[in-house]
Order: C-alpha cells, then sequence, then structure tokens
C-alpha cells in the first residue's frame, strides 16, 4: 500500500488569479498613456508604431500568460481527480477487508 501526500494548498487552491490587462484602463493600444494614472513607459507614452508595436507585444504576452496558466489549472483538475479516485479504490479495498475480517469474526 503506498501513501500520496499532497498539500492541501494544490488541492483546493484558495483562488486562481488569471492575467490579464484590463480593457478600462487602457485607451487606444499604443495611442500614449493610459487611463489608468500609470504611464506605461517612454515607448508607450510617445505613442505612433512602436507605442503600437510595445502594445501587441504586451497583449501577446497577456495572452499566452493567461493560456498557460489554465492549462496548468486544467492539468492539475486532472491530477485531483485521479487522486481521488485512487483514494476511492483504497479505502474500497479497505473496506471490503474489514468485511471479511468481521465475517470470520462470527465463524
Amino acid at each position: 500500500m503506498f501513501v500520496v501526500r499532497r498539500s492541501a494548498s494544490r488541492l483546493y487552491p484558495a483562488g486562481v488569479q488569471l492575467a490579464k490587462m484590463s480593457g478600462s484602463q487602457v485607451g487606444d493600444l499604443g495611442s500614449g498613456a493610459g487611463r489608468g494614472g500609470g504611464g506605461g513607459g517612454s515607448i508607450r507614452e510617445a505613442g505612433g508604431a512602436f507605442g503600437k508595436l510595445e502594445a501587441a507585444r504586451e497583449e501577446e504576452y497577456f495572452y499566452k500568460k493567461q493560456k498557460d496558466q489554465l492549462e496548468r489549472l486544467k492539468n492539475d483538475q486532472i491530477h485531483q481527480a485521479e487522486f481521488h479516485h485512487q483514494q476511492i479504490k483504497e479505502h474500497e479495498e479497505a473496506i471490503q477487508r474489514h468485511k471479511q475480517f468481521l465475517d470470520n469474526l462470527h465463524k
């Protein structure tokens, strides 16, 4: 019999935050400083083609980061399900052993 140990924080995460840019704080992408109060860097503040390129790269970064996070969340859920199915199997086997023990006691 083997024991699988997992931390409770991995089994039941308190909350999952996904990386994303808030559309309400961004004006026209690459057109200069956003409405969120931050400048966004000298290239974004300057606007123009370089600002648009930088904004596109930033959007791509957050898109990929969110995709990776969702993939990890999906894999964690699959591993949790497998873990719990294994636990159910082990508990059912233990129940059968105890039932056989009780049956042998009464004979």
